[in-house]
């Protein structure tokens, strides 16, 4: 198991470089200059080439890339051109609420989702099942965006249950909580129930059953075991997505994460926070696949790494 965690670690190094590389050609390219941004239309052409030279936006590429690459290495992601703080330090500050964020919503998939593919599984055809699937359906088509408009718009503006919006209690944490698992929810529900049906006609459920054991046992500790491999797959992926790709729902419920901190740096340009954000999430994407490869050896001992 060792051996495998320090493989799958040495070829991440790879993929992180050839982030590091893209992100930063693709931002050197883009339209638009940083430095015009910062000062406005209004600044002389003479404090534009100071700031660009105390910036080291006038060296070659080639060598903004190797004086950014070593300070990398060094745990240096640079300074934000906004705010003139430490990146790694914003990064520290924002990062723990997407954690909270993505880890409520994978709750709430978790929860519900395996509970309404167990629950369709159980009794498939049947009134839960055809309002399960339903559901399943219409949670995969609708995109999170919109869910997130319409869940402000009935508990928020309508009903006035919950706040629209900002960083607080667990009342601020509801709406977005479900509007970035919403699709995990539904696709879960899909995923369990197809691999619990699979599960469910196997010899070593009839044999549980015939010796006697009640249907609750049966489904839980002998079935659900077995079908957790495709599940594990849906909750590792879509929690690495939770943490990289909240953007959208962060912006919405204007939550103080790391997502709507990449927004903003791309929207005034601050070159050193795109590019340390982008590699720190892709660190944390790499991370997030190892350990869900590793959970699938403790799911199922029939899965081994060496």
């Amino acid at each position: 198991m060792l051996a495998f965690v320090i493989r799958r670690l040495a070829l991440s190094i790879p993929t992180l470089l050839g982030v590091m590389v893209i992100v930063f050609l693709l931002l050197y390219v883009a339209p638009g200059d940083p430095v015009q941004d910062m000062v406005g239309e209004r600044a002389d052409a003479e404090t534009i080439a100071r700031l660009r030279k105390e910036l080291h936006l006038d060296e070659p590429v080639y060598k903004q890339f190797t004086a950014y690459t070593l300070g990398v290495l060094k745990g240096d992601l640079g300074n934000s051109y906004i705010t003139q703080r430490p990146i790694i330090q914003d990064i520290r500050e924002r990062f723990p609420k997407t954690l909270l964020l993505a880890g409520s919503a994978m709750l709430l998939a978790s929860v519900l989702g395996v509970t309404i593919g167990v629950m369709s599984a159980r009794n498939p055809g049947g009134w839960f099942d055809r309002i399960g699937l339903g559901f399943a359906y219409l949670g995969i088509s609708f995109p999170v965006y919109w869910v997130g408009l319409i869940l402000i718009l009935i508990f928020a503006v309508n009903l006035k249950w919950l706040p629209p919006s900002g960083y607080g209690g667990i009342k601020y944490l509801i709406l977005p909580a479900f509007a970035l698992g919403s699709r995990s929810i539904a696709f879960l529900a899909r995923v369990t129930r197809s691999s619990m049906l699979e599960v469910l006609g196997g010899d070593f459920v009839r044999t549980a059953r015939a010796k006697g054991l009640h249907e609750r046992v049966v489904v839980a500790r002998h079935a659900l075991r077995n079908a957790l491999i495709p599940i594990i797959t849906v909750l590792g992926l879509d929690f690495g997505y939770y943490l990289t790709g909240s953007i959208l729902t962060e912006t919405i419920f204007s939550w103080p994460g790391i997502g709507r901190y990449v927004v903003n740096a791309i929207a005034r340009r601050d070159l050193p926070a795109i590019n340390g954000s982008v590699l720190f999430l892709s660190v944390v994407f790499v991370l997030v696949n190892l350990i869900t490869d590793l959970a699938y050896a403790k799911a199922d001992p029939r899965v081994a790494y060496s």
